[in-house]
């Protein structure tokens, strides 16, 4: 594996800008093009999956996260509140899972709407120290694939098994498997919620999951959310350095915090319980791994550019990238240079297509994948048809 930051450079994916600040990365064109092929896609798995998305703001009042507990037991992870008054005080949210909770208060709530899982790919943000940030991998501005199951006591345990195998489904897809997968538990610190038979409840649920799915782990007392033990999906990079990109956590605490309640089918209040979960993790640490594992040539389906387009002599390959574009696809048109310098230039590309004279007046393209030497010299027609289903995201 290659260092992501030099890739990223070199491939126009993200830049750092010393004016925006560290830890603040902008996504230039190619990288953001991956980015939202990925978005969708989870966007769309999750659908699948029964999840209903939701936006919301990137900051609330500071009494939102006194209750929620993020203040009391992480503040030092949180950027210091903005004062807009005496008494008005916002501050920039470190997880989703409070705003969240108020999505399912919003309304009164019954058991026949459970589980009710409450999905976004929205922006978070953590008071990282300047000597620990670097590329996309640890960053202060964060896009987070969260998710949060509002679900019955009996629904906690089928649900986190349901996160774990969403998860994996993501892995595959996006060509990578976990370095392993962790336990997180609570350690002996006064950062961590003291009730202990929660803490205990919880972390059985993940352990009959985890072996439920058949999925070896290791514990790591100490790793905990302050809230609730979880499920950690680890990584390793190109240095050997590790890192967790996503989790599935148990928390009893929060829907206590907010006074969460649906009724129940005898028409009493019950408290749901709140599994936390992430299919993809964050799309700053993801696309870091993704960077390394794949070296910048990402799969077809969210590789920034799908097919580059070559001329060759006087003929026009106008027509065809039209044709390419109306399907969705990301081409890129490369009209300078031999053509062998063009095709080396286009290495990262899942397909490169060039037409010359001979295949303009005989109606046909002549294809070439990645990685391989064989030319297929295909009629207009079929070599769209290929590329469409070959750049479609994974989702049958």
């Amino acid at each position: 594996m290659q260092d992501h930051r030099k890739l990223g450079r070199e491939l126009e994916l993200f830049h750092s800008d010393p004016l925006v600040g560290a830890g603040l990365p902008l996504w230039l064109p190619d990288g953001a093009a991956a980015r939202r092929a990925v978005e969708d896609y989870v966007y769309a798995l999750e659908r699948r999956a029964g999840y209903q998305h939701v936006y919301s703001p990137p900051m609330a009042k500071v009494e939102m996260y006194h209750r929620s507990g993020h203040l009391p037991h992480f503040a030092d992870d949180m950027f210091p509140p903005m004062a807009l008054g005496e008494h008005d005080q916002f501050v920039l949210r470190p997880s989703l899972c409070p705003h969240h909770a108020a999505v399912f208060n919003a309304r009164g709530r019954s058991y026949r709407e459970l589980p009710l899982r409450i999905g976004e790919i929205g922006g978070m943000y953590r008071a990282e120290r300047s000597g620990v940030l670097g590329g996309l991998s640890r960053v202060r501005a964060i896009t987070l694939n969260d998710g949060h199951v509002f679900c019955a006591e009996e629904q906690v345990f089928s649900e986190v098994v349901a996160a774990l195998a969403l998860m994996r489904v993501v892995h595959a897809a996006l060509g990578f498997e976990p370095a392993y997968f962790r336990l997180s538990l609570r350690g002996d610190s006064d950062k961590f919620v003291d009730d202990p038979a929660m803490w205990s409840k919880a972390t059985e649920v993940l352990r009959e999951a985890l072996a439920a799915v058949g999925l070896p782990y290791v514990e790591a007392p100490g790793e905990a959310a302050f809230y609730g033990p979880k499920i950690d999906v680890q990584l390793v990079d190109h240095a050997g350095r590790e890192g967790t990109l996503a989790t599935v956590q148990v928390d009893y605490f929060q829907p206590t915090r907010f006074d969460l309640s649906y009724v129940d089918e005898h028409g009493e209040r019950r408290r749901p319980a709140m599994v936390h979960r992430s299919a993809a993790g964050s799309m700053e640490r993801l696309f870091a791994h993704l960077i390394e594992v794949h070296e910048g040539a990402f799969p077809a389906w969210f590789a920034p550019v799908q097919l580059a387009i070559l001329p060759v002599g006087e003929a026009s390959a106008r027509a065809f990238a039209a044709r390419c574009r109306s399907l969705d696809l990301r081409i890129q048109e490369l009209y300078s240079g031999s053509l062998g310098a063009r095709i080396r230039a286009a290495r990262k590309v899942p397909f490169v297509a060039v037409i010359g004279a001979q295949e303009l007046a005989d109606g046909t393209v002549s294809l070439r994948s990645r990685g391989s030497e064989e030319v297929r010299v295909l009629p207009v027609e079929e070599a769209l048809s290929f590329l469409a289903a070959r750049c479609r995201a994974p989702l049958d």
